[in-house]
């Protein structure tokens, strides 16, 4: 089965796949990525609540601590 630009899931034939992508296009279906999307709710809120618990110095000292991470290689 082929894969759309994301990933998703496609029908092969032409004429299931332009139906998938009118019904996209439209809103009737929608391409849900997120298996649990509450569970991704409840973590951006654990982050921002995270996030304004930290001084500003200790934020500061994550995020350069993750910039040197992300940098080194």
């Amino acid at each position: 089965m082929p894969k759309g630009p994301n990933g998703e899931k496609r029908p092969a034939d032409v004429v299931g796949c332009a139906t998938t992508v009118a019904k996209i296009a439209t809103g009737e279906f929608s391409e849900n990525k997120l298996k649990c999307p509450g569970r991704h709710a409840s973590g951006v809120a654990g982050g921002k609540a995270r996030a304004k618990s930290l001084s500003k110095a200790r934020r500061k000292q994550i995020a350069k601590k993750a910039a040197e991470a992300r940098w080194s290689q």
